[in-house]
């Protein structure tokens, strides 16, 4: 490709292009899908990476999945991908986060040549394992959460490779429902592949690619920029996960971040071991909690590409909780510990810039996970929302996903259409939030009753220690669990009776300043 320079103008509304791309993924796996949990409450992200496997568009999808898409890349591009092949892969350890979230890699191409990647990744309410909707609570290693997915070749050629779509739906309790929600992942990368065609036609090959390189250079030049407005120095911070579901005692987490000039090192050293329950974490989960934080200091403007991450060196201890390997359980660390993490870092960020880091949000996904019985065969999936923390600008939101989900809820309409469940109580935890000088924002009260026998599973945090405030202000109050109003613990499991209640209240936000 010849070494050209685009002018200001060019590069802005090309850039525009390729996130419309990103967006418009999303949109049509959103419309295509047949679960609720991906049509309804938009689990799920789209991104669009260039040849050399770097991301250089995303859609505002969820932020524990976009960071993690550049090692589902990397992994498809050494399996060698030609034209008209889609591969699969859910694997934590090559590329994944956790089981159920399936990524779909397709390469774009255009004459025979690849151009790019089209990256969807959908959670799957069920992909097998030990209990219904695939998040146990008590996972000990990685085999019981589900059916392991490397990178494999859905499509080839443009045509379904039969055999492994067929060993998929073997593994999951609603095959019908995972055939629908792959084929709406197919379209969407599908798009992606004719849109960016439709754009190399109008502006030529050589100036889309130039582009890429460009928009994300562009970025890194931002993202650098601002960080060489922090000062120098070396702040530290530290938090607990509240049990990994084998024992409920507290789990260190630390983190420093070092800035030198341009440069953001975060170093993990003093994080406890890698755990026998299922809150650890893949490097991958760790990097996207990593990636968030950093975004939080950037301007809104700066675009979410390759370029955003490039001034940022992630230091883990092998084999730690934020660092695990195969075959350690990994289930609840992409939803909890990546929360968590997310916490501890811009504690640590906080050092730098106290006026810009708001007081900590719920800090966790509060995961609702209920499964019918063998023959009934559904599985209903949630996280829920809770308060924001404040800032020095106002009161947290209230009700709201907060840190790495950024999904919306299931309409009580859907909820009830869809399961043989009933919401009994759905409404914003008055007065959860931390006082202040600007208040936490609440959380939330939700009461399910099932009608039918059923599995359920929780994967929750911040059930004994609130989300703590910032100058001067009040932690948020914990969250609790409970099933027929008797207390449960924050990961558990438990079979249900038909007619039993179960109810999930969200940790309210800190508050900020006294």
């Amino acid at each position: 490709m010849p070494d050209r320079k685009l002018d200001p103008v060019t590069l802005s509304v090309l850039a525009s292009a390729f996130s419309g791309i990103a967006e418009e993924m999303g949109a049509v796996l959103i419309r295509g899908s047949y679960s609720s949990n991906i049509k309804e409450r938009r689990d799920c992200s789209a991104a669009l990476f260039d040849a050399r496997g770097r991301m250089v568009a995303q859609a505002e999808h969820i932020p524990v999945h976009l960071g993690a898409m550049p090692e589902a890349v990397v992994a498809v591009m050494e399996k060698d991908p030609e034209p008209g092949d889609v591969f699969a892969l859910n694997d934590p350890y090559s590329g994944g986060t956790h089981l159920p979230d399936i990524t779909l890699v397709s390469p774009v191409s255009l004459d025979e040549e690849i151009v790019g990647y089209a990256v969807t990744r959908a959670h799957h309410s069920d992909v097998g394992g030990m209990s219904p909707g695939s998040m146990p609570s008590g996972s000990r290693e990685i085999f019981q959460e589900g059916l392991i997915i490397p990178p494999v070749r859905l499509m080839q050629g443009g045509e379904y490779v039969g055999e492994i779509l067929d060993l998929i739906l073997a593994n999951v309790r609603t095959p019908a429902l995972r055939r629908g929600d792959l084929r709406a992942q197919i379209a969407a990368n599908r798009i992606a592949e004719t849109r960016l065609v439709e754009l190399i036609e109008r502006r030529s090959r050589d100036t889309v690619l130039a582009a890429f390189d460009e928009v994300i250079a562009y970025t890194e030049r931002r993202t650098r920029g601002a960080i060489r407005e922090l000062p120098d120095g070396r702040h530290s911070a530290e938090d607990v996960l509240e049990g990994d579901g084998i024992t409920d005692d507290d789990i260190p987490i630390e983190a420093s971040v070092e800035i030198r000039d341009d440069t953001m090192t975060i170093d993990f050293s003093g994080t406890s071991g890698a755990v026998a329950g299922n809150v650890n974490c893949p490097l991958a989960v760790t990097r996207s909690a990593c990636y968030f934080a950093l975004r939080v200091l950037l301007p809104g403007d700066v675009p979410a590409n390759a370029g955003t991450y490039a001034p940022l060196d992630i230091r883990a201890p092998e084999g730690s909780l934020v660092k695990a390997g195969s075959p350690s359980a990994v289930v609840a660390g992409n939803v909890e510990t990546s929360n968590r993490i997310a916490d501890v870092v811009l504690a640590a960020l906080s050092g730098f810039a106290p006026e810009r880091i708001p007081a900590q949000g719920q800090g966790t996904m509060n995961n609702l996970i209920i499964g019918g019985s063998r023959d009934s065969g559904w599985t209903y999936y949630e996280t829920i929302g809770g308060g924001q923390g404040a800032s020095a600008k106002g009161p947290g939101p209230s009700g709201v996903h907060v840190g790495m989900s950024n999904t919306l809820n299931t309409p009580v309409e859907a909820f009830e259409l869809e399961y043989p469940m009933r919401v009994e109580r759905y409404e914003l935890l008055y007065g959860s939030g931390g006082k202040g000088e600007h208040r936490g924002g609440d959380g939330i009260v939700r009461s399910v009753r099932v009608l039918e026998p059923a599995t359920l599973s929780l994967l929750t945090d911040r059930r004994r220690h609130g989300p703590r405030g910032v100058a001067g202000g009040q932690p948020g109050e914990p969250g609790s669990n409970l099933l027929n109003e008797e207390e449960l613990p924050s990961k558990t499991g438990r079979e249900l009776e038909p007619g039993d209640v179960v109810t999930v209240r969200t940790p309210g936000g800190g508050g900020y300043g006294p």
